[in-house]
């Protein structure tokens, strides 16, 4: 299991720019850093599971992604959202 709808919810709460808001980058970063802790923990103890490895991959990708845009569109934003999830860049 990837992740719960109560911990999600968690997240979008504390990520939300707006009531309601989902989709705003730092949300989907912050949802995408949660899923990819998990599965970094679960290849700790499945190192033959390429199949999840790959999904990781996509979704690292998809991370990287966001926080380009984000970095283009508002740097302030940017390095609150890396300062709060603690991310390297």
């Amino acid at each position: 299991m990837s992740i719960t709808p109560e911990a999600k919810a968690a997240l979008i709460k504390k990520h939300a720019r707006t009531e309601g808001d989902t989709g705003s980058p730092e949300v989907q970063v912050a949802i995408l850093t949660h899923r990819i802790a998990y599965l970094t923990d679960h290849f700790k103890e499945h190192k033959k599971d390429n199949h999840s490895r790959r999904g990781l991959l996509k979704m690292v990708s998809q991370r990287r992604r966001l926080l380009d845009y984000l970095k283009s569109r508002d740097e302030g934003r940017y390095q609150a959202i890396i300062k709060e999830l603690e991310l390297r860049r």
